[in-house]
């Protein structure tokens, strides 16, 4: 059996200790809103547990096992099958709804959100198609139209729930492989503005998306309410100061900082363990992402190597993107933060990915 390289053991140690740190923070973040909601303060740490880390670990060591190249044969059939969950969202009676958006499966056991597996499904069809172009991405720029096409109708959908934050991100991942594929300089330059152009209008036609917009251009205007939750956030993150108020003593996750488990949590980090804390959140991500870059030089064919740095801009650029967010840098996005924000989807989804590169640094 072929032996896990230094890069991939070091991946499997911070998993695991990234794993440690989300339940560790969950169990406090989350008392006061898991009591409020389910009569539990331990809530969202048990059910985070039971439905995110052990299935999550189950699929990172099967998927570790499992040949990355069986993953080229699949790619176009695994995204059309998470496409088809992604459309039954929609569907009565499956589709569940939660504060305006339409995103998640009811399983009655538990929720399921097929966008969080859209992430790694795509990675995989973007490394499948592109490495399948033999060395001639850089050609005629209207070549990629099959790529524009399912990033199009994927943007739909995620639209339609409306999940601007995940659109963000899947765009991110995309034009990212596609450099990484070799794409014409002036061709990534015309999709990039072709994108923002896009996404900087879907920004201001929605009303809550403008409203997130101002509240970044001018976090002090109306603080009761289109600023409320990026001040309450930057507030939490003020209080933590250089070594944080103490675990478990954040003040605002008392029915101050909206969403304390989800997109916020990162301002409970800082508000407990202080700018320590966080760096040390942050030093975990940046050097996840050195590993997987690490493996990555290593893989003897293109799939591989480009299914490995779109699984790094996916976990480690939503890592950045919500840390920016949290601390008042970009936007707000919604996106949570990988292995720490509640969310079971997540938790899983990326966990398999990570599996899928620990077999890629096997075999190389």
């Amino acid at each position: 059996m072929m032996q896990i390289s230094k890069s991939g053991k070091t991946l499997t140690i911070l998993v695991f200790i990234l794993i440690v740190f989300g339940l560790v923070m969950l169990s406090s973040a989350g008392v006061v809103e898991g009591q409020k909601r389910f009569g539990s303060p331990s809530y969202y740490f048990l059910h985070q547990f039971l439905y995110g880390v052990l299935p999550g670990l189950a699929l990172f060591l099967l998927f570790s096992r499992i040949n990355y190249k069986f993953w080229k044969k699949i790619a176009l059939p695994l995204l059309v099958a998470v496409i088809g969950l992604m459309v039954l969202v929609f569907v009565p009676g499956i589709g569940y709804g939660l504060r305006g958006a339409q995103r998640w499966l009811d399983l009655k056991i538990f929720t399921f959100q097929p966008s969080e597996v859209l992430k790694l499904s795509l990675v995989i069809y973007l490394a499948a198609w592109f490495s399948r172009r033999d060395g001639r991405i850089g050609e005629r720029i209207q070549s990629l139209a099959p790529f524009l096409l399912v990033l199009g109708f994927v943007g739909v959908l995620l639209l339609s729930q409306p999940d601007m934050g995940t659109l963000v991100l899947v765009a991110l991942i995309a034009l990212s492989m596609y450099f990484f594929a070799g794409a014409k300089f002036s061709h990534f330059v015309v999709l990039i503005l072709v994108a923002g152009i896009l996404l900087g209008a879907l920004s201001v036609v929605e009303p809550y998306r403008f409203d997130r917009l101002k509240a970044f251009f001018n976090p002090s205007s109306d603080k009761q309410d289109t600023s409320y939750h990026i001040n309450q956030a930057l507030l939490g993150i003020g209080s933590g100061g250089i070594f944080g108020l103490g675990f478990g003593q954040s003040r605002q996750k008392i029915n101050f900082l909206p969403e304390p488990v989800g997109d916020s949590i990162f301002a409970i980090v800082v508000e407990e363990l202080g700018l320590v804390g966080g760096a040390f959140l942050l030093s975990l991500f940046l050097a996840l992402s050195l590993a997987m870059i690490n493996i990555a030089k290593t893989v003897s064919n293109q799939f591989g190597e480009l299914l490995v740095l779109g699984v790094t801009t996916w976990v480690c650029g939503q890592a950045l993107i919500n840390i920016f967010a949290i601390s008042g840098m970009i936007p707000l996005t919604g996106l949570p933060l990988p292995f720490i924000s509640f969310g079971s989807s997540a938790l899983v989804s990326i966990m398999a990915g990570l599996g899928i590169v620990l077999n890629i640094s096997r075999h190389g």
